[in-house]
């Protein structure tokens, strides 16, 4: 039976159900057992730009996996992340909370509360087993934002954005309960391979074994049969290793650049694709582990980014193309550095081959999956849920504004009404507005011949945020 549940990252992890208690939630509907719970796949790519995919339009980049996907399932057009950077997109997707109002909104090492509720901890109270590899970058080891500390019974990864930029690490931070305390291990997981500088255990291969192994525990042959699961996946690719990059003028870090190994790219751009091509090889793996099982009709599988292409480790974002159409990248509020792919797989559920240009955010995917879940959402969160969209019903509940603020060099702000979106690219600045219904590219700045639109956004944004003494609204240095 201990065999059974035992998988290796690179070491033994065990399967228990011990937790550490958190902030107190709904009630959760008891409801029925089974596949009416589906098992939950989350899975963020770290950078990857809306134009990265080829369902999404890239022509150079093969995806081949995620496009069988999106042909299995539903591909969102106007999908956003929760903030053109990491920690603060996660920090939303998490928690339900848009940048406004979340208690992380950038990247410094500041934790998620106690009281913050993720969705790890909404689908614990619906029962779900919780898993998460990867990145996470919510709350430093013996913080309150601990991946244990927020739901995941399960975890193993980078806590930091600076450990997350090594791609051969040393280390890895794991916490794993045990049975009843028996292999029960928190703290430093040596990677005895890449010690002393070698590259030889690269992390993306790390974490998809670890996720492999656990869809292969938690598939019904075993006595948990009727007991779902959530596994959140933070892949860190196509993230720049920039530490590398100072010093080689390339930080596109990958065991080899292939298909791209003849092409005439630069370097960095090459190996940027062999990452992403990678990334796809690994989700189908995860895909072909599903059907292996027969567990595609009981699992939802979601792919998303946390934020548009960077351009750095040595990449220029627009070689490729990386964000599309859209106009600005990671760290911009422009179109290009939030709306990010998303792509969702239910067999039986989400009809095969379909798109949605129902704009959606980071912060709906909790009250979605609670309600997938046939649980309760916390209440005040900025989210809603999708859940019809999905099921190709009507959605009668949307967004009247969705909301982004970024703090890097002074303040930014955007929201979107309808099909207008404005911009306030920094503090003491006017609105920018475009029409993204005919003006994708956000080209053309119509705030001028639409001052009615910008009284209407103006008076949003004065109840958008509430304060925050880690992130004041400020202006640009100097000024």
């Amino acid at each position: 039976m201990m065999s059974r549940l035992r998988f290796a990252f690179p070491l033994v992890f065990c399967v228990a159900s011990v937790w550490a208690q958190g902030p107190v939630l709904p009630k959760a509907n008891k409801g029925p057992k089974g596949p009416q719970r589906p098992n939950i796949i989350l899975i963020v790519a770290d950078d990857l730009g809306y134009g990265d995919l080829g369902s999404y339009g890239q022509q150079y980049i093969k995806t081949p996996f995620l496009d069988q996907m999106a042909g299995e399932g539903l591909r969102f057009t106007q999908a956003y992340a929760g903030a053109p950077i990491g920690s603060a997109s996660r920090a939303s997707l998490m928690t339900g909370l848009h940048t406004g109002h979340s208690y992380i909104r950038g990247n410094k090492n500041i934790p998620l509360r106690a009281k913050d509720i993720t969705i790890a901890e909404v689908l614990r109270q619906a029962r779900y087993k919780t898993l998460a590899f990867g990145k996470w970058g919510l709350g430093l080891e013996n913080t309150t934002g601990e991946p244990f500390r927020k739901g995941f019974e399960h975890w193993a990864g980078f806590t930091t954005q600076e450990h997350a930029d090594n791609y051969y690490p040393s280390f890895l931070w794991r916490f794993e309960p045990g049975i009843k305390g028996v292999n029960a291990f928190h703290g430093m997981l040596p990677i005895h391979r890449n010690r002393e500088g070698r590259r030889v255990e690269y992390a993306q291969d790390l974490i998809t074994k670890a996720a492999l192994n656990a869809i292969r525990i938690y598939r019904p042959a075993f006595d948990n049969k009727f007991q779902p699961f959530f596994l959140y996946i933070g892949y860190t690719t196509p993230h720049a290793n920039n530490s590398l990059f100072r010093k080689t003028g390339n930080g596109m870090e990958v065991p080899h650049n292939r298909p791209y190994d003849k092409y005439r790219w630069p370097m960095a751009e090459r190996n940027k694709a062999a990452m992403i091509s990678r990334l796809d090889l690994d989700i189908g793996k995860i895909l072909a582990r599903l059907k292996e099982y027969k567990m595609d009709k009981d699992t939802v599988v979601i792919f998303t980014s946390d934020n548009g292409p960077h351009a750095e480790g040595g990449v220029n974002p627009a070689y490729l193309r990386s964000a599309g159409p859209l106009r600005g990248i990671k760290r911009n509020l422009h179109e290009g550095g939030i709306r990010v792919p998303l792509i969702i797989r239910w067999t039986g559920k989400t009809k095969a081959n379909t798109t949605s240009d129902l704009p959606v955010a980071a912060w709906d995917f909790l009250p979605t999956l609670a309600q997938a879940a046939r649980t309760r959402a916390p209440r005040d969160i900025d989210g809603i849920s999708f859940l019809p969209t999905l099921q190709g019903l009507p959605q009668n509940q949307k967004h009247p504004f969705l909301y982004w603020e970024f703090h890097q060099g002074g303040s930014q702000q955007a929201a979107r009404m309808g099909n207008w979106k404005a911009v306030r690219p920094s503090l003491g600045k006017g609105l920018e507005l475009y029409d993204l219904k005919t003006d994708i590219g956000e080209t053309k700045n119509v705030a001028a011949q639409n001052p009615d639109v910008i009284i209407k956004i103006e008076n949003f944004l004065r109840t958008a945020r509430t304060r925050s003494t880690h992130w004041p609204l400020t202006k640009p240095a100097g000024r």
